[in-house]
């Protein structure tokens, strides 16, 4: 008879992981199945922030607001390795007219085809009060003719404003999430697709397409984009709920500026898109909102995506932004919750858990922000928790995810220790390891005297050793896994150093 687990997750993107983790911790026994690679979908196309998400104000989305915003410092200091503070600059363009509108604007007719300075300093206000702030400095004004800020800006933009949010490498979030449930008793499976879930009895019965099967006491439906089949198509339940699917893309460019901010831009269509500091040596774009047709796992930054983006920057920047510039581009669909509204940018970026009693528990995970996603963890045990005796209480905030275990602003000092303990690294070399695995980068370089003693070198400082930690210790199984999720190494790397990982980690899975 197949083991049967108090708590079956499918989906292994930052809401399956962090209720794995969560579940984990407070005593119960978890497996979690991941038809692809951890954070495979939509957890690793999103924009890279902890954000309160400022345009959300504008269409009254105050509770979703308030609770991101307090996240962002309880996530920052249980991962000062792969999340960092980060200011964004938000030019108040005197050109700008906008077409449509939001529920505000709407309320308020002389507000119509514009955001006024006033306006934003209203909700800049807000986003500063809405959400405690302990580490993050508040909103404050820009001379832009004056500072780095407004050097790579067209003439026209003269005054801003700067405000406070979090960077965050969402892979790294995901991974990191999966590490820590396995290390608290989680059965982490990748590749591992769910094709049958059934209830018998009190239980679920569950079925893999590689033949194993398994029982679990209540089911977690946290598919992302494939919810909905889920639904339907796996577990055969019956619901009127529904999602929208959402594409957002990004494009990645050459660096743009000389500085460690980011842009908040406003266009005309009322959207807004980041430019955002990447990878030291390039430049992050996006995103765009467009309704999703066709399978999740086929999104792609589409030619009019990447021109709407290339277009939408280029009304900033001094330099114009083309499609000769980028270098990468990524796409990801967001399961929102289908709230009846008329547009991609207006659907509701909150979460919603439905909690399904007829037989054994199936609590099924609509919608969430990657900011939110340990309060979402701690939602759905607060609906399963009283289902599943022995249920511990709530304990992930402040908790440190693996590597994490040192001061926010401490960074530095792991890199001099780092240096101090490995003298061959070079100062970028131990950045990157430090901002990857934070306290764990000892463990990974331990014994090292040469960089000869972390064996082979692929390339962009990626090392054998390395590469068989994010095998060992990561679920990474392809090229793809390792040089675009675990790292984003795969930018500096050439087409023959990514087959040779590709050869490596092949034969590594053989002998194991």
């Amino acid at each position: 008879m197949a083991e049967t687990t108090d708590l079956f997750i499918i989906g292994g993107g930052i809401n399956g992981c962090g209720i794995a983790r969560d579940a984990a911790g407070r005593g119960l026994s978890v497996r979690l199945a991941e038809q692809g690679d951890l954070a495979q979908a939509t957890s690793s196309s999103s924009t890279k922030l902890f954000h309160g998400g400022l345009r959300y104000l504008e269409f009254l989305e105050f509770r979703l607001v308030r609770e991101a915003l307090r996240e962002r410092e309880v996530l920052l200091r249980a991962m000062p390795h792969i999340s960092w503070p980060m200011r964004f600059v938000l030019p108040l363009d005197p050109e700008m007219r906008f077409e449509g509108g939001t529920p505000v604007s709407r309320m308020v007719p002389f507000l119509r085809g514009r955001r006024p300075a006033a306006m934003i300093r209203a909700g800049l206000f807000l986003y500063d009060h809405l959400g405690s702030r302990a580490i993050l400095p508040g909103t404050s004004s820009l001379d832009l003719t004056r500072g780095p800020e407004g050097a790579p800006l067209q003439p026209r933009l003269r005054r801003a404003y700067e405000y406070s949010d979090c960077w965050v490498d969402d892979a790294r979030l995901v991974v990191l999430n999966a590490r820590d449930a396995a290390a608290r008793g989680a059965d982490i499976l990748t590749r591992a697709r769910v094709t049958e879930a059934r209830r018998e009895g009190e239980l679920w019965a569950v079925r893999l397409a590689d033949g194993r099967s398994f029982r679990a006491k209540a089911l977690v439906n946290a598919a992302g984009p494939w919810v909905g089949k889920v639904i339907a198509d796996v577990a055969h339940i019956v619901t009127p709920e529904r999602i929208r699917l959402v594409r957002g893309s990004h494009i990645v460019t050459r660096r743009l500026f000389d500085h460690d901010k980011a842009y908040f831009f406003q266009g005309p269509d009322g959207r807004i898109v980041f430019a955002i500091p990447y990878e030291t040596d390039f430049t992050l774009i996006g995103t765009t909102d467009v309704d999703h047709q066709g399978a999740p796992g086929e999104a792609v930054c589409t030619p009019a995506e990447i021109d709407y983006l290339c277009t939408f920057a280029s009304r900033y920047f001094r330099q114009p932004v083309t499609p000769a510039d980028v270098v990468w581009t990524y796409s990801g669909v967001r399961p929102l919750y289908d709230d009846g509204v008329s547009s991609a940018t207006a659907a509701t970026r909150d979460y919603v858990l439905s909690l399904d009693r007829k037989g054994a528990p199936c609590l099924n995970v609509f919608g969430g922000k990657i900011t939110t996603y340990r309060r979402l963890a701690e939602a759905a045990m607060g609906k399963l928790g009283p289902l599943l005796p022995g249920t511990g209480a709530d304990w992930t905030a402040g908790v440190a995810l693996p590597g994490g275990d040192f001061p926010v602003d401490g960074v530095q000092a792991q890199v001099e220790a780092l240096r101090g303990a490995h003298p061959f690294l070079t100062p970028r070399w131990a950045l990157r390891l430090v901002r990857a695995y934070g306290t764990e980068a000892r463990v990974m370089l331990d014994g090292a005297q040469t960089a000869a003693d972390l064996g082979r070198d692929f390339g962009a400082t990626l090392t054998e050793r390395e590469l068989d930690w994010m095998m060992t210790r990561e679920w990474a199984r392809e090229a793809e896994d390792a040089l675009w999720r675990r790292s984003k190494l795969g930018l500096r790397m050439t087409a023959d150093e990514v087959a040779e990982v590709g050869r490596h980690m092949s034969r590594a899975r053989v002998a194991a």
